[in-house]
């Protein structure tokens, strides 16, 4: 069973960048499958944000694209999200998420992270 878990960086101040880290086990992000960063700004829907693939390729939300990098350290089986230049708009829950290589399904989730923007 694949299972995700992100880092809890809490409170981040204005205009900082935002570093979330995914820590995945049951199966290894270098093998296959695309690895994906969404939110969930309180009150309203998913946002994707985009994904580092299992070669290391990155896909980002062209509304956050110029904010936004995706990287990995495959030793330890883990993914990061870069998000620079917060604001408090950027507060959300953000979850880790696995999309299967074969048909593109979120099937695998991490419980989430809550991320204040605020001074």
């Amino acid at each position: 069973q694949v299972q995700l878990q992100e880092s809890d960086p809490g409170l981040v101040l204005p205009s900082q960048t935002l570093s979330l880290t995914c820590t995945v086990s049951g199966g290894s992000i270098a093998a296959n499958n695309y690895w994906t960063w969404v939110r969930q700004v309180p009150g309203k829907g998913l946002e994707w944000i985009g994904y580092i693939s299992f070669s290391g390729n990155t896909v980002y939300s062209p509304s956050l694209a110029s904010r936004t990098s995706i990287s990995r350290d495959t030793s330890k089986n883990q993914f990061t999200l870069q998000l620079d230049s917060v604001t408090p708009e950027d507060t959300a829950v953000y979850y880790c998420v696995r999309e299967a290589f074969n048909n593109l399904a979120l099937d695998f989730w991490g419980k989430g992270s809550l991320v204040t923007v605020a001074s």
